[in-house]
Order: structure tokens, then sequence, then C-alpha cells
């Protein structure tokens, strides 16, 4: 028999908000963890996977929790990221559609604290923050939490794994009789230390889908590479999912930079997306994304987080991240909502010893995938090249005169003539790059 939220214990007015988002049942996670918020009085731990539906399972609970007459900072939730904090805090409200009397306020970076200031100084009852947007107001006295009755850590081991110091600083001065609920994917060695330092005794702990922390909906692939081969096998694999979307994950901002430049150059419809970029441009980019009007996304892990879009067929690992939770986050942006995806680490040789590390730690088997043969790889070169060409606009001011000398030179060639003869130069200069290529690696 289905269970519904009625069952859990959530109130008519958040089913009514529920329904006009059109969700209709829990799931495992909400199922388990709504009604231990609701009705007991422990610290929880919740073990799940990214884009198991962990916002509503604190948040709807949470929010039926909140005393609207008591105008004090009864909740506050803390995410790694502006946009998973801006995440967070649209679903909340969105929860609380039919509940005006509660007031939720968004506190994050990239926007004016100004205006944050302001919010903070009307009736606030539950707050969505990043850690450090959350320090500054601190230290300006601008928020007062010490009637706080409710503490969740959201994304738990990517915050400490980046924000240690500043949840540090923040738990060390809330109250200590608040209520802490921790949710996380993963759970490494310094977040079951901040469970034994900040959490109660009698924490209760569920694991949630863990059985596979990797995913079973997700085809775990990698294939090896030369160095030089990295980019054009990308490109030969991206070429291959047109029309499919997908994030590509970098180490570092530089690359992120560098590779998002080398996909615009070849038309794909890309963006990037990591920390030093402002927050306009981010938000900018990642509506984008979301709305389909660009179909890759090159980012960082700690950028990534809070991305929840659904039909996202593909994860790349340009570069293979350096702990095996990082790999649980990023291969979570596909196979959602009971989707199947793909999870495909593009190493150099050195780097396959790495894979059976990762297959025993995170219970997941990957396959080896053959890499695109030498004409495969030249023959998606000039269908890159030939796109090039198409999405081209026109030199409007090249002269009428210039332009009748070149018609002159061509005039007497068909269509496929002409076709074949561009092609043939193209093939041309290219073997010879490659060649001059070759020859100064050797010099």
């Amino acid at each position: 028999m289905p269970v519904h939220f009625s069952d859990l214990g959530i109130n008519i007015q958040f089913q009514k908000s529920l329904s006009e988002l059109q969700i209709s049942a829990p799931t495992e996670v909400q199922e388990k963890t709504i009604p231990i918020i609701l009705n007991q009085k422990e610290d929880l731990v919740v073990l799940s996977k990214t884009g198991s539906g962990k916002t509503a399972a604190f948040g709807l609970p949470l929010l039926q929790l909140i005393d609207s007459e008591n105008t004090n900072i009864q909740t506050l939730i803390l995410a790694p990221t502006r946009e998973l904090a801006q995440q967070i805090y649209h679903n909340l409200s969105s929860f609380a559609h039919n509940q005006n009397q509660i007031k939720i306020v968004g506190l994050y970076g990239g926007t004016p604290v100004k205006p944050q200031i302001e919010a903070l100084s009307n009736t606030t009852h539950m707050v969505v923050a990043t850690p450090g947007r959350l320090l500054d107001l601190m230290k300006r006295d601008a928020i007062d939490l010490k009637n706080l009755q409710y503490l969740v850590l959201d994304e738990a081991d990517e915050m400490l794994s980046a924000l240690k110091e500043e949840v540090n600083q923040i738990i060390s001065v809330i109250p200590q009789s608040r209520r802490t609920l921790l949710f996380t994917a993963t759970m490494p060695g310094t977040l079951k230390q901040l469970v034994q330092n900040y959490m109660s005794k009698d924490v209760i702990q569920i694991e949630v889908d863990t059985e596979t922390l990797g995913h079973q909906d997700i085809d775990h692939q990698y294939v090896v590479v030369e160095p030089i081969e990295k980019l054009e096998v990308l490109l030969h694999f991206l070429n291959s999912k047109s029309g499919e979307r997908g994030i590509i994950f970098c180490k570092t901002k530089a690359a992120v930079n560098k590779l998002a430049k080398k996909l615009a150059i070849n038309r794909f419809s890309s963006g990037a997306i990591h920390g030093s970029l402002t927050q306009k441009i981010r938000d900018r980019i990642m509506e984008q994304f979301r709305a389909g009007q660009i179909d890759i996304l090159v980012a960082t892990d700690l950028a990534a987080r809070g991305i929840d879009v659904k039909e996202l067929s593909f994860v790349i690992n340009y570069h293979l991240p350096d702990t095996f939770e990082a790999y649980v986050h990023r291969s979570g942006r596909t196979a959602r909502a009971g989707a199947k995806g793909l999870s495909l680490s593009i190493l150099q040789t050195d780097e396959v010893q790495k894979i059976p590390e990762f297959e025993a730690a995170l219970g997941i088997n990957f396959s080896k995938l053959a890499k695109a043969d030498a004409q495969s790889i030249e023959e998606n070169n000039a269908l890159l090249w030939a796109k090039k060409i198409f999405k081209t606009k026109p030199n409007r001011e090249v002269s009428e005169e210039f332009k009748g000398k070149i018609k002159t030179i061509f005039h007497h060639l068909t269509k496929e003539e002409l076709l074949d003869k561009v092609l043939a130069d193209y093939l041309a200069q290219s073997k010879s790059d490659l060649k001059s290529s070759g020859s100064s690696k050797k010099n």
C-alpha cells in the first residue's frame, strides 16, 4: 500500500503546497526521516545519496514545527554553496506557499548584504545560509541566533571538506541545546569527528539507498588516453551525444575556463561555472542550463553543488576527483528521478590503477570504454570544422569587389566540387599540423 505525506504527519496546508508542486508520494528518505523529525527529540544523521529528496525530508517537518507567533529565528540551515542555498530557499518557500505567516530568509554571497540585513530586522523564523555570509552577518551583529532550536547541515561532507573552519566557528557560538540534523551522501572521517564533537550521544542514524553509493542506475565507464588525445576524445564523445545534456567536471577554475573556451570554439552549446565568477554570471549560466538553453555545463566540484537538473544523461570526469566522496557527488548529478545515467572518466595511463580503489570503496563496477580510433577522431574533427563553418556569421565588412574576385575563382565549380576541394584542403592541413606538432615535440 503506497505511503502518503499525510501518513507521515504532514498537515493539510503543506500537503496542498506539495499537490500544487505535483509532488504526490514521498521518497524513501522522506518516508524514514519526516516522522523522526516531527515526533522525536534526538539529533539525527541521514546518509542518503544525492538527489534522493533530502530538502523536503528536513524542510517539510521543520516548517511544520515553526511557531509562527514566536518572532525569533528557530531554524538555521547551512549549505556549502550559494547555488544549493538558493535552491533550498526556493524549495522551502514553495513548500510554505500556503503558510504565509512563516518567514524564511536566504543569506548567501554574490548578492548585496544590505537587503539581507533589512530582512533580518523583521520577523524571521527560518534562515538558509552559506557559512561565509552567515559569519559576516554575525560579525556585524545583524543576526540573533541565541534562541535557535534546530540546526541543519546539508551536504555536510562537502561543507566540511571546504568550509570546516567556518562551520566549527558557527557551531561553537549557537545554543548547545539546539537539535542538530545532518544530511550527507558520504561519511568521511572529518564528518564522524563532527558528529562526536557536536551531536548528542543518542544520535539517530538513518541510511537510505546506500547499498550502492555510486547509484544503481548509473553506468560507470572509463576511457584511457594519452595527454595529447584528451580533448579530441572528449569532443568525439560529446559529438556522439548531440542533443543530450550533461556536466563536465574539472579540478581547477583555470581548467574549467580553458575547457569551456575549447567547447565554445567548437560551437558546443555550453557554459561554465566556478567560484571566481560573479553571482550574476553564475545565476545566468545556471538559469540557461536549467531551462535547457545550453546542453553542457563545465564546472568545479564546489560550484556544481546544488545543481538539481533532471534529464542529465551523462557526467564526465575530465579530471578524476581526489576523493571517493567527490566521485559520488559528481556521478549523482545524473540518473535522477529514476532515470538512467552515464558517468565517464577520461583517464591517463597512470590513473587507471585508481579504478579498483574506487570500485572497492563505493561498491560499484567500472567498464572500460574503447577509445575512438584515429579515423573516427579525424572524421569527428572534420564534422566539428563543418559545424563551425555552418555557424560562422558572414563578414559584412568584406567589399563586394573583393567578394567578386573570390567568386570568379570558384564560379565554374559545382557545389559538390567545391565541397570536395574544401574538405580535401582541410584534411591536408590537418595532417600537416599533426606532423609539425609531432616534430616540435621530438625537438
